[in-house]
């Protein structure tokens, strides 16, 4: 029987990616072959497993599993709610499915307990997916009132009102300065302290307010044919980012997850990351340019297979959407998304 086609969201607030790129990068990898395997004891009869690391709404692994009748998905996402949206929108596909309450960087560990030594695909849609950005009561929103939460994942203790009202004045200027690249760090930390000494700040208006009465009027209203305001965009945009950073661990979890998604891809294997602000590109970026790279001196004629590059780049630079899409999707207008294919067995570079 024909599975019916839910690639595509029918709620206007969905609206996965780059997925046309997306799809045409991951799905060579994830076709059932006949070909003698490339790695020992692998089996190329077996179906191909794609993981999405980031599963939010569904919609990339949608589209992945249609376009791929042979996948197998296991979809992990932090974001319990999001599960459950997901878990209906990939019901035509339930018999190839399995979807985990997980962080991305626990990708080894959920491998291991399915005795998975090996993967064919890979996915990382990072930041915040519609469900968290619509949903008002999650606090992630600047532009909407709400309490300072942004839990992506509603089971973890620490909220943004905990970071706002327990950090030092120094803290909270180093995760707004090194997580939020805030030119005002010092100047909001120090406002939000002394707000917080009337009373708790308890909502993202309340936490707005004292932001934009703490950042220069002439950056936050900078006159005609003056340079933007270095921050971009909203006064509170980067501290709303920094605190969301932090509250979730976001980059000490894609800093675990990405050497350990790269480790566990069989050859021919494929990666596909999208970032969607400096931070995380900068990292994605580094740990694919390592491993597509080798560690042989420069004088060194041939260079041995254990230091020969493990990946091949599949994208130059960082892809970007087309002005139709940035236009139809707002949020897409950021995102940069990078790509590479295994082309060495894993562990064959030295240590």
């Amino acid at each position: 029987m024909a599975e019916a086609d839910v690639t595509r969201d029918p709620s206007p607030e969905h609206v996965p990616v780059m997925l046309d790129e997306i799809v045409a990068l991951l799905a060579p990898a994830l076709q059932l072959s006949e070909e003698p395997a490339p790695e020992a004891g692998a089996d190329p009869r077996t179906a191909p497993i794609l993981v999405d690391c980031t599963l939010g709404l569904g919609g990339h692994s949608a589209a992945l599993l249609q376009a791929c009748p042979d996948a197998r998905l296991i979809g992990l996402d932090r974001d319990t709610q999001a599960i459950e949206v997901a878990r209906r929108r990939l019901a035509a596909y339930a018999d190839r499915v399995e979807l985990v309450h997980a962080v991305y960087d626990e990708l080894p560990d959920v491998l291991a307990e399915r005795g998975i030594a090996r993967i064919q695909a890979v996915l990382l849609d990072l930041g915040l997916s519609s469900l968290q950005i619509d949903r008002t009561d999650r606090g992630f929103a600047y532009s909407q009132d709400a309490p300072l939460d942004m839990r992506m994942d509603q089971t973890a203790a620490l909220t943004a009102a905990d970071v706002v009202n327990t950090y030092s004045s120094g803290e909270l200027t180093r995760i707004l300065r090194e997580y939020g690249e805030e030119r005002f760090a010092r100047r909001i930390a120090e406002a939000i302290c002394r707000a917080r000494d009337g009373a708790p700040i308890s909502t993202s208006a309340e936490l707005v307010r004292v932001i934009d009465a703490a950042v220069p009027v002439a950056a936050r209203h900078p006159k005609r044919g003056a340079a933007k305001r270095p921050s971009g965009g909203h006064p509170a945009k980067r501290t709303f980012q920094a605190l969301r950073i932090e509250v979730n661990h976001e980059l000490e979890a894609l800093d675990g997850v990405l050497p350990a998604a790269v480790a566990a891809l069989a050859v021919g294997g494929r990666i596909a990351v999208l970032a969607y602000h400096s931070l995380e590109d900068r990292l994605v970026k580094r740990v694919l340019r390592d491993a597509s790279s080798d560690r042989a001196p420069r004088d060194l004629p041939v260079v041995p297979p254990e230091l020969g590059p493990e990946l091949q780049l599949l994208t130059r630079g960082a892809g970007r959407p087309d002005d139709a899409e940035s236009a139809a999707n707002p949020r897409a207008r950021s995102a940069r998304l990078r790509a590479a294919v295994r082309i060495a067995p894993a562990g064959r570079r030295a240590a």
